[in-house]
């Protein structure tokens, strides 16, 4: 069985980390703050003082981090994965970052004789709590054969999209749609609601037809029930629409509804919003119109 090694125990990596260890795979983990690590230890995971050391300790390494800047130090810094990982070891990173650092990352651990997976997930952290995540892979096959147990450990949908960077640039592709329906549904419920229909019956009416998706049937309830605790916060989707922004002009590709959403996350933001579930872009199109879907 293949030893494992996490590090980035926060509101997704912790029950990532936690559905491995319960699945019978030795793991080591690490984490900036020791608490988490303390807690996956009690329950036997083994504690590890730095990337370096993870990686040396395991066959394959995850992460599960913020942003770009994190990965990078985290693989290539001081005491990175880079210094311990061991040749044929895989490096996975499962956050959602720019494929321009995926791939500055890959090529510098190909020089160590490892391979490296980008699989950035979609689910949320209900979804890393019950292991049903969608994770989109890319990279070698041969070294997504080997880890795909692992994956379908955490998540319900595994899917192998392409080599490096192609895990990224598919998770810019979710989060263009994610943030387009839940911007969608929001103001649907906004209009339907300021013109004197019950929002609730409106997500019933419409929940059976070409307009259901997964922002109305799960985050319409958190909208009208003002639960903004995140499942995924705004400020990290208007990270990854930023990504989005990015490869767009890599690309040359227009994507005019997506910088206006983009924008939209970027207020929320700035507006001191950016802790509250992603569905809360709801508040900023009720405050556009002057009204709210559901009355103090």
């Amino acid at each position: 069985m293949l030893k494992v090694g996490f590090i980035g125990l926060g509101v997704m990596g912790k029950p990532m980390a936690r559905n491995l260890l319960r699945a019978g795979y030795p793991l080591v983990v690490h984490n900036r703050s020791r608490g988490p690590v303390q807690e996956l230890a009690t329950e036997g995971a083994e504690p590890a003082f730095s990337p370096a050391e993870v990686a040396s300790r395991t066959d394959v390494v995850i992460t599960c981090l913020p942003d770009s800047p994190d990965v990078e130090l985290v693989a290539l810094g001081p005491k990175g994965i880079i210094e311990g990982i061991r040749e044929g070891s895989i490096y996975v990173d499962m956050s959602t970052i720019s494929p321009v650092t995926t791939r500055k990352v890959a090529d510098a651990l190909a020089g160590k004789g490892a391979q490296m997976l980008d699989a950035p997930v979609s689910g949320g952290q209900e979804g890393a709590i019950n292991g049903t995540l969608s994770i989109m892979v890319g990279g070698p096959k041969e070294a997504f054969e080997k880890c795909r147990p692992l994956f379908e450990v955490m998540g319900r949908k595994v899917t192998h999209v392409g080599g490096t960077g192609a895990g990224q640039v598919v998770k810019a592709c979710n989060q263009i749609v994610v943030g387009m329906t839940l911007t969608a549904v929001a103001e649907a419920l906004v209009l339907g609601s300021k013109a004197g229909v019950d929002p609730e019956k409106i997500v019933e009416a419409i929940s059976g037809g070409a307009a259901r998706c997964w922002a109305l049937e799960q985050r319409a309830p958190w909208m009208i029930e003002r639960r903004f605790e995140p499942g995924f916060k705004s400020a990290y989707h208007y990270k990854d629409l930023g990504i989005a922004m990015d490869t767009a002009r890599a690309f040359e590709v227009a994507l005019p509804a997506s910088g206006l959403v983009h924008q939209l996350y970027g207020a929320m933001k700035a507006m001191g919003r950016g802790d509250w579930d992603h569905s809360a872009i709801v508040t900023l199109i009720e405050e556009l119109a002057h009204t709210k879907i559901t009355p103090d």
